[in-house]
C-alpha cells in the first residue's frame, strides 16, 4: 500500500525534468499569459461576436435592459428575473448594458469566455502534473468548440469557472486544506449553477472523479475512496434545492433522444464546427489522436485523475439524451470539454525527454495558432457579412413588427449565423421580432403578441426547402401563412431566389448581400427614426 507522502514523491518525480535542465519555454509565465491573451483574437474585430444564438439572447438582454423606460417593448415582452441556472451571461450584460450600451457589453462578456476557458485548462493541467506538460496547447482550441460558437454563452461560461474551480479543487486537495475548500465550493457551486445547470453538473462529476482517485491513491480501496469522494463533494449539493424548485415550476419542456448513436458519432466529428468542413473534421481527428497517440507512445501515459475524470465525462455524453426539458443538443455540449480533459491527462512516464517534448510543444502550439487563425478568419468572414445586412435596421422605425425569415440550405456544414440576427432589430431599434424564444423553465423572457399566431417566437423564422432531414417551414408554406397584417416589415435573410409572387402585398425597401428588407404595401410609411448606433449612451 502506498502512504500520501510516498505517493506525492512519486508522483513529483514522474513529471520531473532532468536534473539541472533549465526550465521549458511551454511551462513558463509568459506562455500561459501569451496562450490567454490570444484566445481573444478572434472577437477583437467583429463589434458583434458573430455565433449562432447570440442575437437572440441579446434581444433578451435589450429587453432586461430597457423594459421599463421604452414605449414600445412593453406592448410585446415582459421580463422577470428568477433564480434559475441559466443565467451567467444576463447577469453580468444587464448591469454593464447600462453603463455602456447592450451591444459592447455583450461583446466584452462573450469575448472573454474563451480566455477564461484557457486559463481554467492551463490551471487544471498545472496542479495534476505539477508543471505544464508539452501537449497542453492541443487541447485550447477546444474553448473554441461547437458549443460555444453555436451560441450557448451561459453554458460556455459555466463551464470557463467549472474548469478554473475544479483547478482550485485540484490545488486544496494537494494542500490538504479539505475544509477550507468546502467552505469555499459551497458560493463557487452557487455562483456556477447560476450561470448554467450543465457547469455545476459537470463541476460535480469532474470534483467528484478526481477525489476518488485522490483517496484511493491515499490507501482507501475503491468502495470507500468513491464513499468518501461523494462526501467531500456534498459541498456542492446546495443547489440541488434551487433546482428542484425550478424543475417542479416549469412545464412543457421534454426530455427526448435518447442513445441517439448517428448523433453522437457525428458530435464527436463536429466538437469544431465552424465554417470549413475539411478543416474542422481534421482538427477533430487531431484532438481525438492526441490521447491516443500518448498511450500507445512508450514514453507517454495519461494521468489517472484526468484520465478517470475524462471517463466518467465520456460515460454521461453516452447517457445523456439530446434533448432535455426542452433544451436540444444537450450531450453535444458537452464534447468538447471532455476530449479536453483526456488531452490535459498526457504526461510522461519518467523524466521529459527534451527532445520529444519539443517537438510535442511544437505541434501542440502549430494546432492552437492554426486553429485560431482559422477561428479568427471565419469571425472576421461572418462579421463582414452580418455588418452589411444590419443595414436593413436604418430603414426600420423605432417600435415597428418585424416578421424575420431565414432560409437554411438543407445539411450545410457552415454555421448559419443569421438564425437569430432579426432580433437585433430589438436591440437597435425597440423592435418585435418572431425569432425570440421563451422556453418553460429555463428562460425569463415572456412573449405575448397572440396577433402574430405562429409567428410569435422561435422557430418560426427558420424556413427550409423540402425534403431536409430537420423539420421546420417549407419558404412557401411560411409565406403563405404569415399574418401579414400583424407585421410591419418582412425581413428575408440568407434566402434563396424565389417568386415574386411569393411576397405580393410586400414592398422592397433596401436590398444587400444576403439580406432584403420589405415594407407591407398598405402599411403605412413611417419615416425611421435615427439609427441608434452599438456606441449611443444607454443603449
Amino acid at each position: 500500500m502506498i502512504h500520501a507522502p510516498e505517493l506525492v514523491a512519486h508522483e513529483a518525480a514522474l513529471a520531473a525534468s532532468p536534473k539541472g535542465a533549465p526550465r521549458p519555454w511551454w511551462e513558463g509565465r509568459p506562455f500561459v499569459v501569451a496562450m490567454i491573451l490570444l484566445a481573444f483574437v478572434p472577437f477583437l474585430w467583429p463589434s458583434i461576436p458573430p455565433v449562432v444564438d447570440l442575437g437572440g439572447h441579446m434581444g433578451r438582454y435589450k429587453v432586461a435592459t430597457d423594459l421599463s423606460t421604452s414605449p414600445y417593448l412593453h406592448k410585446w415582452f415582459q421580463f422577470r428575473w428568477l433564480p434559475i441556472g441559466n443565467l451567467g451571461v444576463d447577469l453580468l450584460v444587464v448591469p454593464l448594458a447600462k453603463l455602456i450600451g447592450v451591444e459592447p457589453a455583450t461583446k466584452l462578456i462573450v469575448m472573454s469566455i474563451p480566455p477564461l476557458t484557457v486559463a481554467g485548462m492551463l490551471w487544471v493541467a498545472r496542479e495534476v502534473h505539477n508543471r505544464l506538460p508539452p501537449t497542453v496547447a492541443f487541447a485550447l482550441p477546444l474553448a473554441f468548440g461547437h458549443p460555444f460558437m453555436f451560441g450557448f454563452v451561459n453554458f460556455a461560461l459555466s463551464m470557463a469557472f467549472a474548469f478554473l474551480a475544479f483547478g482550485l479543487w485540484l490545488r486544496l486537495g494537494r494542500l490538504g486544506k479539505s475544509k477550507l475548500r468546502a467552505l469555499l465550493f459551497v458560493p463557487i457551486s452557487f455562483v456556477i449553477f447560476f450561470c448554467h445547470t450543465f457547469g455545476w453538473g459537470t463541476l460535480g462529476l469532474l470534483c467528484f472523479s478526481a477525489e476518488a482517485v485522490r483517496q484511493h491513491d491515499r490507501g482507501h480501496s475503491w468502495w470507500m475512496a468513491i464513499i468518501r469522494a461523494a462526501y467531500h463533494s456534498m459541498a456542492m449539493a446546495g443547489p440541488v434545492l434551487f433546482l428542484l424548485l425550478w424543475r417542479s415550476e416549469a412545464t412543457g419542456g421534454v426530455t427526448a433522444r435518447w442513445f441517439d448513436w448517428g448523433f453522437k458519432w457525428e458530435y464527436l466529428l463536429r466538437m469544431f464546427r465552424d465554417r470549413w468542413e475539411t478543416f474542422d473534421i481534421a482538427s477533430a481527428a487531431i484532438a481525438l489522436a492526441v490521447p491516443l497517440f500518448a498511450l500507445i507512445h512508450p514514453r507517454l501515459i495519461l494521468s489517472r485523475n484526468l484520465a478517470f475524470s475524462g471517463l466518467v465525462l465520456a460515460l454521461t455524453y453516452v447517457l445523456l439524451p439530446r434533448i432535455v426539458f426542452g433544451s436540444a443538443y444537450t450531450d453535444m455540449r458537452l464534447v468538447p470539454y471532455a476530449v479536453a480533459i483526456f488531452i490535459l491527462a498526457i504526461r510522461f512516464k519518467a523524466e521529459t525527454r527534451f527532445p520529444l517534448a519539443t517537438w510535442l510543444a511544437v505541434a501542440a502550439i502549430s494546432f492552437m495558432l492554426v486553429r485560431l487563425a482559422g477561428t479568427t478568419a471565419s469571425t472576421s468572414i461572418a462579421w463582414a457579412r452580418q455588418k452589411e445586412q444590419l443595414q436593413a435596421l436604418d430603414h426600420v422605425p423605432l417600435g415597428s413588427r418585424v416578421a424575420v425569415l431565414v432560409w437554411d440550405g438543407c445539411e450545410r456544414w457552415s454555421l448559419r449565423r443569421s438564425d437569430h440576427l432579426g432580433a437585433l432589430a430589438t436591440v437597435r431599434r425597440d423592435a418585435y421580432t418572431n425569432d425570440h424564444w421563451p422556453m418553460a423553465g429555463s428562460s425569463l423572457l415572456t412573449v405575448r403578441y397572440p396577433d402574430a399566431g405562429w409567428f410569435q417566437r422561435d422557430p418560426s423564422q427558420i424556413v427550409r426547402d423540402r425534403g431536409c432531414r430537420h423539420e421546420g417551414w417549407a419558404i412557401e408554406t411560411a409565406l403563405d401563412y404569415l399574418p401579414a397584417p400583424a407585421f410591419d416589415y418582412l425581413w428575408l435573410l440568407d434566402m434563396r431566389p424565389i417568386p415574386r409572387a411569393w411576397v405580393d402585398g410586400w414592398t422592397p425597401v433596401w436590398a444587400g448581400e444576403g439580406s432584403i428588407l420589405l415594407r407591407r404595401a398598405d402599411a403605412g410609411a413611417r419615416p425611421p427614426a435615427k439609427p441608434q448606433t452599438a456606441s449611443a449612451p444607454g443603449r
